[in-house]
């Protein structure tokens, strides 16, 4: 169970990025929250809010057993939850900006 957690806290660790970044800078960017869903942007500040939740749950749940940096499998979990939710990320989103910017 431990590695479906850490797994998992990759994953929204990777999630939390790009929000942040984009309400940081003051740029929308797509949210589960805009219409349609992953496509459509959400402000700014519903960015940044969106990236510190995504942020608090990774936190949370590598606090549920804390691990030290090795290359163990501790640290693979989450580095691959990052590469399964990033991969697929980049490519959507990816479309989604070559979409907004061939109009």
């Amino acid at each position: 169970m431990h590695y479906v957690a850490t797994f998992f806290a990759g994953a929204f660790l990777c999630n939390c990025v790009p929000h942040l970044v984009a309400g940081i800078q003051g740029m929308p960017f797509p949210t589960p929250f805009a219409k349609p869903h992953g496509v459509g942007d959400s402000s700014a500040l519903v960015n940044f809010l969106w990236g510190f939740f995504n942020l608090l749950i990774a936190l949370y749940l590598f606090s549920l057993r804390p691990f030290a940096l090795a290359f163990t499998p501790e640290l693979i979990a989450p580095l691959a939850g990052a590469l399964v939710i990033g991969v697929p990320m980049s490519v959507h989103f990816g479309k989604v900006w070559g979409d907004k910017h061939a109009q």
